[in-house]
């Protein structure tokens, strides 16, 4: 009997593109889902030049050569579309200007979009010049040991003839991340609208599972790393307390979630359901489409509920107690280095109350005997 040719949406493509580029071995991939490498070097290839998983998108040479003919009569219409932005506002058009002046004049672009030169120049100039104090700010912080506050760094930028305010100096610092060894950095919760989802909670506090994978909690913890607080998010499955996934970053959001997905073995199509507090970095589109894709069930805890994700929370503050507390972390890598020995630590070595005294590795393999 023939094999019956699968087929795969575009959504699918884009999931096993992104466990790629979070990590996963191409292998892997290819073997867990039943892919041929071929396909899925071709998945990969298409998003990295068109984006596009349609073939239309993905052009023979001659059809490329045809664009490029049609690019040139486009540059030359360009003069005309110009005219279009006439009517833009004044922030935009010095921005087509800059854009184009490579192309065309400066003294035709600014007859066209009716702005005087001088305005265009002196505009120009106060971005450059921006760009100045920001290099002449870092240069100084470096050169000070990392130790200068918004009132020094006011002091030594006047010596080099620059007048800035504290407040731009802040706002400067804040952007390119430098913070003074002289703040104590506090981790101060960001406030973010509530997830007033109508998913309920499927979980309903009943932690004790007989089935791998049929509930996987999750949750997120903050980390210091030098002076900047930085996230971990891991994957627990209820069945054995194992972490089956897990990531570091700097920022809380979907985009972690999403790389401790890329860390998990096997299928995430076993994965029954997924059960997280209303935090909005689980509630967004990008997670839909993970677990649209991979048909995994949604669970939520009840609004202002830490008891409905208790094994999560308790999770933490062990891992807060064996292993963040007595880090210290120089950099992202070293933490995301560290976070993965001590998962690996957690799931093969330590032993768990709630286990019977057995690592997780060992309660599922006992589990397997069982059923054989």
């Amino acid at each position: 009997m023939p094999k019956q040719r699968r087929t795969f949406t575009a959504e699918f493509k884009r999931q096993m593109v992104q466990l790629y580029e979070n990590g996963k071995p191409r292998a892997t991939i290819a073997r867990e889902y039943e892919l041929s490498p071929s396909a899925l070097d071709r998945w990969i290839k298409q998003t990295q030049t068109s984006g596009s998983f349609s073939e239309k998108d993905n052009r023979t040479a001659e059809e490329n050569e045809l664009i490029a003919l049609r690019k040139r009569v486009q540059r030359l219409e360009m003069e005309n579309d110009i005219f279009k932005a006439s009517r833009a506002d004044h922030g935009t058009k010095v921005k087509i200007i800059k854009q184009n002046s490579d192309k065309y004049s400066v003294s035709a672009l600014c007859e066209v979009l009716q702005i005087s030169r001088s305005t265009f120049y002196y505009e120009t100039k106060a971005k450059d010049n921006d760009d100045e104090i920001t290099t002449a700010i870092v240069e100084i912080f470096n050169a000070n040991r990392k130790a200068y506050g918004t009132r020094k760094l006011k002091v030594k930028l006047q010596e080099q003839g620059y007048t800035v305010s504290r407040r731009r100096i802040g706002r400067i610092m804040k952007e390119q991340g430098l913070v003074s060894t002289y703040t104590i950095a506090q981790y101060k919760p960001h406030k973010t609208a509530c997830n007033e989802a109508i998913t309920a909670n499927e979980l309903k506090r009943e932690f004790d599972q007989t089935e791998a994978k049929r509930f996987v909690v999750s949750d997120l913890t903050y980390v210091k790393v030098q002076h900047k607080w930085h996230y971990i998010c891991v994957l627990i499955d209820l069945f054995n307390r194992e972490i089956i996934g897990h990531s570091a970053g700097p920022y809380k959001d979907a985009a972690l979630i999403s790389h401790a997905f890329a860390t998990v073995e096997g299928d995430l199509s076993d994965i029954q359901w997924f059960h997280t507090d209303r935090g909005s970095e689980f509630k967004n589109q990008t997670m839909d489409d993970l677990l649209e894709t991979f048909n995994i069930g949604r669970s939520l805890s009840m609004k202002g509920c830490p008891y409905d994700n208790a094994v999560a929370e308790a999770t933490y503050k062990v891992m807060k107690t064996e292993f963040v507390n007595q880090m210290n972390f120089q950099n992202l890598h070293h933490l995301k280095l560290e976070l993965y020995d001590y998962v690996n630590w957690f799931n093969k070595h330590r032993v768990h109350g709630t286990l019977g005294y057995m690592t997780p590795v060992q309660y599922k393999a006992e589990a397997l005997k069982k059923v054989v």
